[in-house]
């Protein structure tokens, strides 16, 4: 599995609530703020969307 890497700046008010996520979210940093983004992502259903159309496009190249 190939990572990328990025950059973030968080406000302190920011950083303050990311921090209240500890242990809920993860232990680490980087986990904390992987798994909001991942949380995030998957309420707005962008997961399931991108699941769905992949699955779509698969069925159409296998016919």
């Amino acid at each position: 599995m190939s990572r990328k890497r990025v950059q973030v700046v968080f406000t302190q008010d920011q950083w303050s609530m990311i921090e209240n996520l500890r242990g809920e979210f993860g232990e680490g940093d980087a986990e904390i703020v992987r798994n909001i983004v991942l949380a995030w992502l998957a309420e707005k259903s962008f997961v399931s969307t991108i699941a769905k159309d992949r699955m779509l496009n698969n069925n159409h190249r296998e016919r």
